[in-house]
């Protein structure tokens, strides 16, 4: 027994060998992709400057290239819906840059591997369990000591989306990084209906029906003066930036900015994955309940 415990032992240090020096070489490859993207022009499409590092897709590569087209003073995020923030937005932000933030998920099994990853001692960072809702969401932030002006807000619950960033005024983020749901379409401003413990797995068996139109998110986004400057190129994030800040960079219509995503994440009424492609995706959530942000009316998909 003794024995199979040091082999036990000697493998996970070994394993724990190979992950660090994994992870030194995609942090130097990113730190090579963004000393160049601080060379690119003003770019039509933002989507040419992604680079993926810790982000889902290449995130990091846009937020790279705003950060150096838009002036930003104080450098501090947020983050929610990261789950364990090995996968994230801001996470390159945090060690490349030397950021300092707040990250947010209801997950207290993920939280815990936050503070035990060695981000959490390297970095300024804060890590706090909570499930977000548009009541809390204030005094959330505001109980980690961070008000007024911030360099960046990436917001991805997978459900009130719209809401959430809807009712944050503690916070005044230059850049704001905002999940849409693109099966929703670009022909109407809608979002799920407001429910505090909305859980997009709860909600439809389908996976699909969750968060807001991309058109929504730009209405409020408007609300709050911020510009729509594009999307990432498999279309599920939209970045805005605030309108005093936008120098060079062209703000885009929804229209202009909108990418039709080709996720196949649906799942069948056994919770299983079943591949939908395309308008069959909208047709498995049809006749679920919406709400029009520009009329202000219910309505089903």
């Amino acid at each position: 027994m003794k024995q199979v415990k040091k082999l036990i032992n000697v493998l996970y240090h070994y394993l724990y060998a190979i992950r660090k020096s994994q992870q030194t070489d995609i942090l130097l490859l990113g730190t090579l992709l963004a000393r160049q993207n601080k060379t690119l022009p003003v770019l039509d499409n933002i989507a040419a400057a992604e680079f993926k590092v810790f982000s889902q897709a290449g995130d990091d590569g846009i937020i790279q290239y705003l950060i150096n087209k838009v002036y930003i003073p104080e450098t501090t995020f947020i983050e929610f819906g990261v789950e364990n923030y090995v996968e994230s937005n801001t996470r390159f932000l945090l060690k490349h840059n030397n950021w300092s933030g707040l990250v947010i998920d209801g997950s207290e099994k993920a939280v815990s591997y936050i503070k035990t990853d060695d981000i959490y001692w390297q970095h300024e960072l804060k890590a706090l369990q909570s499930f977000i809702t548009a009541e809390n969401i204030n005094e959330l932030i505001s109980s980690q000591g961070i008000k007024g002006e911030i360099g960046l807000l990436s917001v991805d619950i997978d459900g009130n989306d719209y809401w959430v960033w809807k009712a944050i005024t503690v916070v005044d983020p230059v850049i704001v990084v905002a999940e849409y749901n693109s099966v929703f379409g670009i022909e109407r401003a809608i979002t799920v209906p407001y429910r505090p413990d909305f859980v997009r797995s709860k909600e439809h068996y389908s996976h699909l029906y969750f968060g807001a139109s991309l058109k929504a998110l730009c209405m409020l986004a408007e609300e709050k003066g911020y510009a729509f400057v594009g999307s990432n190129s498999i279309g599920n994030n939209a970045y805005f930036v605030k309108k005093d800040r936008l120098g060079p960079l062209k703000a885009l219509s929804p229209e202009e900015g909108y990418i039709y995503s080709r996720f196949r994440e649906s799942r069948n009424k056994k919770g299983n994955l079943d591949y939908l492609t395309g308008h069959e995706r909208y047709q498995r959530i049809a006749g679920m309940p919406v709400y029009n942000v520009a009329t202000g009316q219910p309505e089903k998909i």
